[in-house]
């Protein structure tokens, strides 16, 4: 099995001006060697059978994606409305400014495979791809946003999946982005 980084999470995660909220400490490419080096702790199934999550130890200072709400730092959320990239519509996001979290004990790579992502027009030189990366304190997933699971839902011509909406992994989803938020530095 050979994992590929896609062009998608090259930016996102590797940006030309690295920032304190993306991956540290390596590039790109040793990202992708790691990945096919070392077997991951465990393989969670994505939201579609086309997604998988790799589970690692955090071999990186990366620190975690998210921070709990609390009525001490609520004065420091933000939104704006943002797209991922030019093609796609902006939609609501929010974070903190102004926390350091702690450095993340687990990276979750989330991989799609070829064939998924041949269908959504990012053919790849690989088995899988990877489109994002969790950083977290436990080795499991942090939710989907819920604005991601409605952009999949639309399909793939609005920068989605495809995927329809689930509405218990919705509901899920909105429990926890209620009471958690990511950060920018």
């Amino acid at each position: 099995m050979r994992i590929v980084m896609t062009p998608f999470a090259r930016t996102r995660l590797f940006p030309r001006q690295p920032r304190g909220n993306t991956i540290r400490d390596c590039s790109a490419e040793e990202f992708e060697r790691y990945l096919n080096e070392h077997p991951p702790l465990k393989v969670l199934d994505g939201y579609a059978p086309f997604c998988k999550l790799h589970v690692h130890r955090n071999w990186t200072s990366t620190r975690c994606l998210t921070v709990p709400i609390t009525d001490a730092n609520r004065h420091l959320l933000r939104s704006a409305y943002e797209a991922r990239t030019r093609e796609e519509l902006p939609v609501l996001v929010r974070w903190f400014e102004g926390v350091e979290p702690p450095v993340a004990n687990y990276l979750i790579p989330i991989l799609y495979s070829a064939e998924q992502l041949a269908k959504e027009g990012s053919p790849i030189d690989g088995d899988w791809g990877i489109v994002g990366c969790l950083y977290t304190m436990e080795p499991e997933e942090i939710p989907m946003a819920p604005i991601t699971m409605m952009r999949n839902a639309l399909g793939v011509e609005e920068g989605g999946s495809g995927v329809p909406l689930d509405r218990e992994a919705y509901r899920r989803s909105v429990e926890f982005w209620e009471n958690n938020a990511n950060w920018r530095p």
